[in-house]
This record gives structure tokens, C-alpha cells and sequence, in this order.
């Protein structure tokens, strides 16, 4: 590793207030800590994690780490509130019994067979998607093409009527732009709000759906009312809450693997033109753009006991951030690990994190991933990024709000 930042570059980093360029570039940062500070204390009494051991051992251990958020959300976003009901309610941020059975639906639903069925759907919204851009000398690859698709696959998998789909974005971006370790006041307030919309919204297709139920198989939606895949039904909250969590959870992460990757070959020419000749690659390539531009930065466990990390003594009740972004630099797990290699072998990244909570919807956004990028090189091989691209401006999400194009 080398050009690593100066040790006091990073011993006194804090998440709520990060020093200069850490936003736009967090990745020399991310290389200091490491070297120096790889388990750091921050002003609220949490700590900051980024090595690859350290995380996957925290994922794997669900009695020391836990993922209940309540503790820690109930300051940030009030206890009873919108937000704090959402995200202390869904699957990414609950332990068993809850998360059990949850995630037994979604597992149910996404079966290797199930998300077999979508690919032809998938293909044909990518190819409409290609068609529109067809002849257009400028093109924003994140507004007209990325943050499209996984709008539309997880609206087919919850069944939402196309003509309903057009505000799921912005309350998506509004619901997790609420999980920055800081917020404005109008930050909270717009979160809050796309929560209730989102819910009303809600409530009133699972009550269609209730009276006209779809396909088992294939509707996700009608598969959690029912319960089916798990042991017995979900409250109404929790239904609600946890149909807001995937729709939330497919399209931020898929947008930003999409994007990354495209502009990841953008940058780097003598690897878009390695997979242009070997498209052999495009699985390894998309394990690779997982690992470099992780489209989730940071996660969190709680501990709850007192447990001991890199010497030090950390109490029961302490928020971990586990920095996705390092761990995945980590030079004891990737050999050159700032040189981005589509064939990279091994590439244990953990981009989806792991143990129990592992990404459910890892099959269907690696298979979103390739069928995206794969089909605009293919379409557009002299694709060309211009200047003026638009970071995503958050420290927990990689991705970025625009990316001008010029597509041949």
C-alpha cells in the first residue's frame, strides 16, 4: 500500500464531521485507517471498524453483535417516529424473531428458479432502456439508465402497477439518506415524510391485494400478507415496514453497482477493453466493482456484551460501524488491493456483508449488475463519460447522482 495518509489524518476522524475530501474520496482514508487506526473511537462513545477480520467475524456472530437498531435510532430519530419505525422494524435492522421470518419469505420467493424467471423481464426493460438512448449525443447513465432498472424489478417483484411506480424513488433516496451519521433538521423532516407517503401508499395496495391476491410464485407481495414461506403472518406494521425495506434495499444498491461499474470502466480503459475481448469476465468484473466501489459503505452492529477489539475493551450497548469500504482494501485479504483487476481470484469481499444477514437480494442484483453493463458495452462499446459527474454526496451509500454520458 502505498501514499497512505498521515497517521493524524484519521486518529481523530469522526463519521459526524469528516474532515475535508473524505466525502468526494474516501478511499485514502480508508487506506490510513487501516495502517493506523483500525478500530477508532468516535465522539458518541461508537466505534469505527475496518478491518476485513474484525467484520466478517462481527457478521458471523449474532449473540455478541446485534443488529436491533432501537437502542441507537431512538435518539437520532425520535422514539414512535416515522423513521424510527421503519428502520427499527425492517429486515436489515432486527434480530430473530422477526428477522427469521422475514427473511424465510424473501428467501422463499428468491429462488435460483424464481430469479431464473425474471431475467427474460430484466433483459427487455435493459434493452428498452439502451433504445431510448440510442442516438442521443448526451445521456445521464444514473437518471436514464441505472436508477431505472431495479425501480422496475423490484416493482414486478412486489407487482406495483407501472403507472404507481413514479414517486419510489424519491421517497427510496429520502428513507436512506435518513441513515448518514449526521442530519439536518429538513433531512429528518423529508424522511419522516417519505415514510408516511410510502405507507399510505401502501396500505391501500395491500388492501387491492388482499381482495385480489396474485400469483404465489411470483408476487412477493401477496407471498408476505399471507405469510407464506414462513412460520405464521406478519403484523400489519411489519408488512408495511418490510415492503418499504426491499423496495428501499433493491434500488439504492443496484443504482450505485450499476453506475460504479460503468464508470469504474470508464476510468480504467485497458480493463473495459480486456472484458470487451473476454466476456468471460463480466461475473468476475461485477464481483470486483463490488469490491472497489462497495455501493454500501458502512454497517452497523450493537454489542451486547463487553467484548475486546485490537486491545481494546469496548462495552455492552456500543454502536459498531463496520467500514465495508476498508475492509474491502484490506491488503491482509487482496493482494494490490487499490488496483481494480476484473479477474481478480480470490475476491472475498464483503459488499453484502455476510453471516445470517448476508444481502438476500445478492443473486438478483449481481444477475441486474451483469445484464446492465454487460448489454450497454455491447450496445455502446465506445461509450465515453463526460465531464461533469455528480457524486452521490453521502458517507454510508457509494454511487452517484449523475453521470453525463456521450454514447458514441
Amino acid at each position: 500500500m502505498t501514499n497512505v495518509l498521515p497517521p493524524e489524518s484519521v486518529t481523530s476522524l469522526d463519521l459526524t464531521n469528516p474532515p475535508h475530501g473524505f466525502l468526494d474520496d474516501p478511499f485514502p482514508f480508508y487506506d490510513a485507517l487501516l495502517t493506523y487506526a483500525p478500530v477508532l473511537p468516535q465522539s458518541d462513545g461508537s466505534i469505527l471498524l475496518s478491518r476485513h477480520a474484525d467484520l466478517d467475524r462481527i457478521y458471523r456472530d449474532t449473540k455478541l453483535y446485534s443488529s436491533d437498531k432501537k437502542a441507537a435510532f431512538g435518539p437520532k430519530f425520535g422514539v414512535g417516529s416515522p423513521l424510527f419505525e421503519h428502520h427499527t422494524t425492517s429486515l436489515v435492522f432486527s434480530d430473530p424473531p422477526l428477522h427469521t421470518r422475514v427473511r424465510k419469505i424473501m428467501t422463499s420467493a428468491l429462488t435460483p428458479r424464481a430469479i431464473a424467471k425474471m431475467e427474460p423481464g430484466l433483459i427487455a426493460t435493459v434493452d428498452h432502456l439502451l433504445d431510448g438512448l440510442a442516438g442521443k449525443d448526451q445521456v445521464d447513465l444514473i437518471e436514464d439508465f441505472a436508477s431505472t432498472i431495479p425501480i422496475q424489478i423490484i416493482g414486478n417483484l412486489l407487482d406495483v402497477p407501472m403507472a404507481e411506480r413514479g414517486p419510489l424513488r424519491d421517497w427510496s433516496l429520502a428513507i436512506l439518506g435518513a441513515l448518514e451519521p449526521s442530519l439536518t433538521e429538513e433531512q429528518l423532516a423529508t424522511g419522516h415524510k417519505a415514510v408516511e407517503e410510502f405507507k399510505t401508499y401502501l396500505e391501500d395496495l395491500v388492501a387491492r391485494r388482499r381482495a385480489l391476491p396474485g400469483d404465489i410464485e411470483t408476487d412477493v407481495l401477496t407471498r408476505l400478507i399471507t405469510g407464506e414461506g414462513a412460520d405464521g403472518q406478519l403484523s400489519e406494521i411489519e408488512l408495511l415496514q418490510n415492503c418499504i425495506f426491499i423496495l428501499n434495499a433493491g434500488h439504492e444498491t443496484t443504482t450505485n453497482l450499476i453506475g460504479n461499474g460503468l464508470a469504474l470502466l470508464n476510468d480504467h480503459p485497458d480493463q473495459r477493453r480486456r472484458l470487451m475481448d473476454d466476456p468471460s469476465l463480466l461475473n468476475p468484473a461485477i464481483e470486483e466493482i463490488l469490491r472497489v466501489r462497495s455501493p454500501n459503505q458502512l454497517g452497523n452492529r450493537e454489542t451486547t456484551a463487553e467484548v475486546e477489539l485490537d486491545g481494546r475493551t469496548i462495552p455492552a450497548g456500543t454502536n459498531l460501524h463496520l467500514c465495508i469500504g476498508a475492509a474491502n482494501r484490506d491488503p491482509a485479504v487482496f493482494d494490490d488491493p487499490t488496483r481494480f483487476d476484473i479477474a481478480r481470484k480470490p475476491n472475498r469481499h464483503l459488499a453484502f456483508a455476510g453471516g445470517p444477514h448476508v444481502c438476500v437480494g445478492l443473486t438478483l442484483a449481481r444477475m441486474e449488475g451483469r445484464i446492465a453493463i454487460g448489454r450497454l458495452l455491447d450496445r455502446f462499446p465506445e461509450y465515453r463519460l463526460r465531464p461533469g459527474r455528480i457524486p452521490g454526496g453521502r458517507l454510508r451509500f457509494r454511487g452517484y447522482a449523475a453521470l453525463p454520458c456521450k454514447m458514441k
